[in-house]
């Protein structure tokens, strides 16, 4: 199938601006903590950071000449756990942004006196950034397509603790987007059969054990698909790896058995803006603008849930990987 081989191909060859751009935000901001806290706080900071380095280059030599050995005196013993313990201390300090949105750093240390904490104090400025390709989001100044909203702790009524996907938008005329965190109880089936809907009937059995969700207040009657299969025909890319439309070609695709109907997620109604109105209501904080990994985004239409992923709450489980006073929220 070409649509799955090109998916398939991009994600070999690493072909995925978004993940390039996550990555570089969270070594920034991984650096800037490095920085901030190499440079310390108040008068002492300068001394405090001497006395630090001097710990560990004592604690490194008495480490060498003391391997092995049982001629150590109790005192050095004690000195270099207490340089051990003001390393392991000053790491936890300086290093506390590792984990922003679910990266880690890499250290470039290959030094064999250093263990990997040594390193990454001597070495802070070198420290690339590492992202969990199923699992990243981080904040964005911007809306654009492919990216998320992520409801203010605050909102009520039907958008409540939801996570959008912006489908399009244009300045000029407006923006699309559909919840994707509302799932119905039961499959397409199910809904289907409970409420009025523009499915006909050979979709609605080749899909019957569809997940279904709730997508927004706009055009309740009608369902999109949610997908990360690839672009088949009558699909529109999103963004890498995330995929709307196309309902009749995946049909075909689950009738050949390559794909499960639980790959792909049926969407009942969408939201919509007017020109403007969705950044007013970013700017009044009713809205976390952020972007995300397709694993995230695809939660409810197939994609793997590991251990750490928070299964049931989608909303909680992005706020948290952004990291921050983000996770404070969640």
């Amino acid at each position: 199938d070409r649509a799955r081989m090109e998916k398939t191909f991009d994600d070999m060859m690493g072909d995925n601006w978004r993940e390039f751009r996550a990555r570089l935000i969270m070594q920034e901001h991984a650096q800037e903590m490095a920085n901030n806290n190499s440079n310390g706080e108040g008068k002492n900071s300068s001394n405090e950071k001497d006395a630090k380095v001097g710990n560990f280059f004592a604690g490194a030599i008495s480490s060498i000449f003391n391997k092995g050995g049982e001629s150590s005196s109790k005192e050095g013993q004690q000195d270099l756990s207490s340089s051990s313990v003001a390393v392991k201390k000053e790491n936890a300090n300086i290093f506390e942004g590792d984990n922003v949105g679910n990266a880690e750093l890499n250290s470039p240390c290959s030094d064999p006196f250093l263990t990997e904490e040594e390193c990454r104090i001597m070495y802070a400025d070198q420290m690339e950034v590492k992202i969990n390709k199923h699992r990243w989001a981080h904040p964005l100044s911007h809306v654009e397509p492919g990216c998320i909203l992520v409801a203010n702790e605050k909102l009520g009524g039907v958008f409540h603790q939801t996570v959008v996907l912006i489908i399009d938008h244009n300045d000029k005329v407006g923006s699309t987007g559909m919840v994707i965190n509302r799932p119905f109880p039961g499959t397409l089936m199910k809904v289907v059969s409970d409420t009025s809907s523009n499915i006909d009937l050979s979709l609605k059995m080749a899909f019957s054990k569809a997940p279904v969700s709730y997508g927004g207040p706009v055009m309740q009657d009608q369902f999109s698909t949610l997908h990360g299969y690839g672009e088949v025909e009558g699909s529109k890319k999103v963004c890498p790896g995330v995929f709307v439309g196309g309902s009749g070609q995946l049909m075909q695709e689950v009738r050949k058995y390559n794909m499960q109907p639980t790959e792909v997620l049926f969407v009942k109604g969408h939201a919509a803006w007017v020109p403007g109105q969705l950044s007013r209501e970013i700017e009044k904080g009713v809205w976390y603008v952020a972007a995300a990994s397709a694993d995230l985004i695809l939660r409810y239409a197939g994609a793997p849930v590991e251990e750490g992923d928070n299964a049931s709450d989608l909303w909680a489980d992005v706020l948290s990987t952004m990291g921050g006073k983000y996770e404070e929220i969640a």
